[in-house]
């Protein structure tokens, strides 16, 4: 009997997630586990990756048992995770040196600013389709070595390997006998060449580190290793790997050139498909990988929002406007307006199209008659004013207007936010049935290359269109709320990139 389900683990910034999906792409069984962030000074971000895998060994089990399967039941797992976020682990023994560096984290911003200052930019911008930021992996990596002691000694020995968080799960689920990645995850470290798709000695050699760190670089969908059968009761395939963002353009089918999805998780994300030759962005955007099939690379033009649902999060757990965050959906809509307020939630720099580490967070426009509802209203707001901005350096480096927005994350459950991002982009837009298409691109390109998936024509075919929001603002409100937010941005910058 052919096996026919596929598990996806969804490995993201504040929690972990296991997935069951069958063939027709259903889902089967959940199971989810948040976990600590730890914050040891300002702009800093670590994860414990030993949290990590405890949650997603837990998970795993419990979304099989939920799904009414055993592990001999499912054709292969599939890997999708927090991008950027750097593990260097003992490669003998398997542990961590440090906790990980998240990718919000902004401790090598001085850094990254020496860089550009030297005129690096150009050079890595050609190789990697990127702009040199601390959000990337190669600076991250420095660090470790410069901080911990011994460690770059270690690694230029050979002993220590550098991973994103799919590569040390990929390690760890197979009891160490791969270290590997793929080749989305390898275009956001600053150190791969997304046209010769492979790491770059001269990137190295910039941003000090050991070319023996590195993992090896495989496709998207294809064989990466398998569990150690302790784990679910019996070896599965591990087919399928892709970052999150990038898992999340496939689980919306965006094959084909000038298709567009925004997810909307902790932060933003947006990403336009641009076919087979990667478009360096002149509006300060990244270039990089969507995917690679069979050798063959497509690319994206990508916008990163560094707070969207972590700001909603903010509201919850530091001012207590709201105890859960659907809760902001029925505030927004309970006042009329926003009353003039923005909220600006540059609270680890703002991402693109500004690039500034330096930025803060703030509340703008509050009168004595602003209120809570007002706040949480704008909080939202500025998820689609940051839209807005992505989408329109997309089109201005060439990129065609969408006809539609697909979007997925949890924040899109949300209706009025929805809506309001019709309203503030003036295009429709799409949120599917699953809505975490995350997962689901994980396990498409796990079961594509197990047969549970036939092809790409048939993941476009599955997928399905929940609702769609039609703008209904006029053209000359968009402009004044998004003129409003224009200026609301221009006070927070630092004037440093």
């Amino acid at each position: 009997m052919n096996k026919q389900h596929v598990i996806a683990l969804d490995q993201g910034t504040t929690s972990t997630r296991a997935i069951v999906f069958d063939a027709a792409g259903n889902v089967c069984g959940v199971a989810q586990r948040e976990f600590p962030q730890h914050y040891p000074a300002d702009g800093w971000v670590e994860h414990d990756v030993e949290d990590i895998w405890r949650d997603t060994q837990a998970v795993l089990r419990e979304a099989v048992a939920r799904a009414g399967l055993r592990g001999q039941d499912i054709a292969a797992i599939g890997i999708t995770n927090q991008r950027e976020t750097t593990v260097v682990w003992e490669r003998a023994s398997g542990q961590p040196i440090h906790r990980a560096i998240v990718w919000q984290d902004r401790r090598t911003a001085d850094l990254c600013k020496s860089l550009r200052d030297a005129g690096a930019t150009d050079l890595v911008q050609r190789k990697t389709g990127l702009l040199i930021d601390s959000y990337f992996s190669a600076t991250k990596i420095a660090w470790l070595l410069d901080h911990v002691p011994g460690a770059r000694a270690r690694a230029e020995r050979g002993e220590l390997c550098f991973g994103t968080i799919d590569c040390f799960l990929l390690w760890r689920l197979s009891g160490g006998a791969v270290h590997a990645t793929d080749a989305t995850n390898a275009s956001r470290s600053m150190l791969f060449d997304i046209t010769r798709q492979d790491w770059d000695d001269e990137l190295c050699a910039l941003f000090r580190v050991p070319r023996a760190m590195l993992p090896a670089v495989r496709d998207c969908s294809g064989e990466f290793g398998a569990t150690l059968p302790d784990l679910l009761g019996a070896a599965i395939p591990i087919t399928g790997i892709a970052g999150d963002q990038q898992a999340a353009a496939f689980g919306q089918a965006c094959f084909a050139p000038g298709m567009m999805k925004s997810t909307y998780g902790t932060g933003c994300f947006a990403l336009v498909n641009i076919g087979d030759k990667p478009v360096l962005s002149r509006h300060r955007l990244l270039t990089t990988m969507a995917y690679r099939l069979n050798g063959k690379p497509t690319y994206a033009l990508e916008g990163s929002i560094f707070v969207a649902g972590a700001g909603v999060k903010w509201l919850r757990d530091k001012l207590g406007i709201v105890k859960d965050a659907a809760e902001t959906a029925a505030l927004a809509a309970s006042v009329p307006d926003g009353h003039g307020v923005y909220v600006v939630p540059a609270f680890v720099g703002l991402g693109a199209p500004y690039w500034d580490a330096n930025a803060r967070g703030a509340i703008l426009g509050l009168t004595l008659d602003s209120s809570a509802a007002h706040i949480a209203r704008a909080m939202l707001e500025a998820v689609a004013y940051q839209t807005r901005d992505l989408v329109s350096a997309m089109a201005a480096d060439g990129a065609a207007t969408p006809t539609a927005l697909r979007v997925d994350g949890g924040m899109v459950a949300n209706d009025w936010l929805c809506q309001f991002l019709a309203d503030m982009l003036g295009v429709a837009v799409e949120r599917p049935r699953v809505i975490e298409t995350t997962a689901l691109g994980a396990a498409y390109l796990a079961g594509l290359a197990t047969g549970v998936y036939a092809g790409l024509d048939a993941v476009a075919y599955a997928w399905q269109c929940e609702r769609r929001f039609e703008p209904r603002m006029g053209a000359e409100q968009r402009q004044q709320l998004y003129g409003g937010w224009q200026a609301a941005v221009k006070r927070v910058l630092s004037g440093q990139e």
